[in-house]
């Protein structure tokens, strides 16, 4: 979902709201540099195994009876979802203890991050931002993104969908501020798609980077 490739896994990377996800365990054992953040880091593995367990059912259910908002192919059924992602959560919880030693688990949220200027090369926000528009106003979004890119050089958020399916009403005025503090931004087609249309991510070049122009999808270019 984020086009990842050689280049970017060898920088320094950071996952913001990353919470119980595998991507960091992942990312470790091949030797990539990553940090994770998110509130839930506060809690002790036992804590989060068992949030985890108490809202599985809950989660699934949502999923089934919205199941037309999803595309149903690399993962066949709402059930091989389950196990999809209960496996991903246990690899989490197996590397959360050392992960916590090491300092890539940090308890932390947007849109105020505990991080150095230029900390980071590249941050990833996913499922996050843009998705819960309902909940998060625009200027959170925007103070997110313009701290995101304090952090890091670059900045890729996914998906750009809100609930719903319908595209985030806080996309173009985040994009507004961003662009008016001099940062590139384009949007940026990828080669992943679950919720039904949301197959696009939002690429931020920061303006004091060293960056080469993004290919496709400058806004208002």
């Amino acid at each position: 979902m984020f086009l990842l490739s050689g280049p970017e896994m060898d920088g320094r990377i950071l996952g913001c709201g990353d919470g119980p996800a595998n991507f960091n365990a992942e990312a470790t054992r091949k030797g990539v540099k990553v940090v994770s953040c998110d509130p839930i880091y506060s809690f002790g593995k036992a804590d989060i195994e068992d949030r985890i367990a108490a809202t599985y059912d809950q989660v699934i259910g949502q999923i089934r009876q919205n199941q037309n908002e999803f595309v149903w192919e690399s993962i066949p059924s709402v059930e091989e979802l389950g196990k999809v992602r209960m496996a991903a959560m246990q690899a989490f919880l197996e590397d959360y203890p050392a992960g916590l030693t090491d300092g890539r688990y940090v308890t932390a949220e947007l849109p105020t991050l505990p991080f150095s200027e230029d900390a980071f090369d590249l941050a990833l926000c996913s499922h996050l931002l843009f998705l819960y528009s309902r909940q998060l106003d625009e200027e959170f979004h925007s103070s997110s993104l313009l701290e995101l890119c304090r952090v890091a050089k670059e900045v890729r958020v996914f998906p750009l969908l809100a609930l719903g399916g319908e595209i985030s009403p806080h996309l173009e005025g985040s994009v507004e501020r961003l662009r008016a503090a001099g940062h590139q931004v384009s949007i940026q087609r990828v080669n992943y798609e679950f919720q039904r249309g949301a197959c696009d991510m939002l690429r931020i070049q920061r303006a004091d980077g060293d960056h080469q122009d993004a290919a496709d999808g400058v806004i208002g270019a």
